[in-house]
């Protein structure tokens, strides 16, 4: 076992030697903050964060460009040292919790599973005991703030009365403000449509409002499109959550997935839970895992067209698969795998699907299908890649999928409800590059509840 180191190794970033030593009134410890302009102290008096220095700095940077524009990225994060002096016989997340009071425990421990903490260098777990010579560096995300404000940013509404909100969403906006985004979400975009726009008024429900997460019921990755439901009173937000936590929605989305799924309908039941690496660029992912990190994961597939290339080595080597004579093909049905000959073997071809969620895990669908062999396009967080026309357009750069159908009860008048978010944009354009360039299979495939037709806009 590595012995634990009896001194803080010294920072490489050097503005955090600098400021080293700064003291907090605590004598237990000295702490040393570090920010992109490293003009303002992120301590408090008695050595607690500051939440609105802490805001202003990421600001600060982002206006210096000292970021990109993902919600995921760490380049704007102010980092702060906490070099412990004696030993305080207290859990790593007991501890922080103390210093960073405007996140809660649990906020904390998932911080620090996602690898935003280290104590002397290395990834701890939130049960690390700290000791005397320890060195604990956080990169704190600022907490978002409770207060949205109104944007004039333009919404597709499907359906709006006093209780909820129902709303097509484009790609490339993130629901509610997160670590440094804090502005030109679905939540500044409601702000304006309450204030301006609504013809019953109203706004979000409160509950979620100390997160910034005001009326979310549930939420939809930043690159997916399609129907979203937003709750306007507290009483709506707690029935519409009741349904979703109890499995009593019915979500449907439509993917476009590289390759040819041979089955016209599939189960895919593998558990789900985070990449085990820490490290930045894996620790936003997530994986199949059989151990205890893993979550049951439910995904129901079913083909709604195939998109063949039509060379005679393609077909032939389908009616080989059809048939199950290819030579090198095998499948566990047991497991899901599918070898690589298999994949290599089809992955001229594309096609559409239709996904029932049985569970909402993290990443569900992307994980489930790039696992399978069969990742999405322009999903390059699992392996899929951007689609090109033959002009050396691009057409698709983001991951293609959408939130086709959403069922549930209304939350006050326990009226059934079920409402289609039309399929416009790039997707839909891809669709129809597809057709007009690949050979179409349409198979009658059981249990399918999206008409195409009426979902499916392609004009451009």
């Amino acid at each position: 076992m590595a012995k634990r180191p009896t001194s803080s190794p010294k920072s490489s970033d050097p503005s955090a030697d600098a400021l080293r030593g700064s003291r907090a009134d605590d004598p237990a410890e000295l702490v040393s903050t570090s920010t992109a302009s490293g003009d303002e102290s992120l301590l408090l008096p008695g050595g607690t964060v500051d939440p609105d220095a802490l805001r202003r700095a990421v600001e600060a940077a982002q206006a210096a460009g000292s970021g990109g524009d993902d919600e995921e990225t760490d380049d704007v994060l102010p980092r702060i040292t906490f070099s412990l002096r004696r030993d305080l016989a207290k859990r790593l997340d007991k501890y922080l919790t103390d210093r960073i009071t405007f996140m809660s425990r649990n906020q904390l421990q998932k911080l620090i599973e996602n690898g935003g903490v280290t104590v002397n260098g290395r990834a701890p777990k939130a049960s690390t005991v700290l000791r005397a010579g320890d060195t604990v560096e956080v990169l704190v995300p600022p907490p978002p703030s409770a207060h949205a404000q109104p944007e004039d940013i333009p919404l597709d509404i499907l359906y709006e009365d006093e209780h909820i909100l129902v709303l097509n969403k484009t790609p490339d906006i993130i629901v509610h403000p997160a670590r440094t985004h804090n502005k030109g979400t679905l939540i500044n975009a409601l702000a304006y449509h309450f204030k301006h726009r609504s013809p019953s008024g109203g706004g979000l429900s409160g509950v979620g409002k100390e997160f910034a997460r005001p009326g979310v019921v549930h939420r939809l990755d930043r690159q997916t499109s399609g129907v979203i439901v937003f709750a306007k009173q507290d009483e709506a937000h707690w029935k519409l959550g009741h349904q979703f936590e109890h499995r009593r929605v019915d979500k449907r989305y439509l993917a476009i997935v590289e390759g040819i799924i041979e089955t016209d309908a599939d189960v895919i039941d593998l558990p789900l839970g985070p990449h085990p690496s820490r490290e930045k660029g894996y620790r936003e992912k997530h994986v199949v895992r059989h151990d205890e990190q893993g979550k049951n994961a439910v995904t129901i597939v079913r083909v709604r067209e195939r998109y063949w290339k039509g060379d005679k080595e393609t077909e032939r080597r389908r009616d080989e698969v059809k048939k199950g004579t290819a030579p090198g093909w095998v499948q566990d049905p047991a497991s899901h795998s599918v070898s690589s000959t298999l994949r290599n073997s089809v992955s001229s071809g594309y096609t559409l699907v239709e996904l029932e969620l049985k569970t909402g895990r993290t990443h569900q669908i992307r994980v489930h299908l790039s696992h399978l062999g069969w990742p999405i396009v322009g999903d390059d967080m699992y392996g899929g890649k951007d689609f090109v026309d033959a002009d050396g357009r691009g057409v698709m750069g983001r991951v293609a999928l959408h939130a086709c159908i959403l069922g549930f009860r209304h939350p006050i008048t326990e009226e059934p409800m079920q409402f289609t978010a039309p399929l416009r944009g790039d997707m839909a354009e891809l669709l129809g590059i597809l057709r007009q360039t690949h050979r179409v299979e349409r198979p009658a495939t059981p249990g399918v509840t999206v008409d195409l037709a009426a979902a499916i806009d392609t004009r451009l």
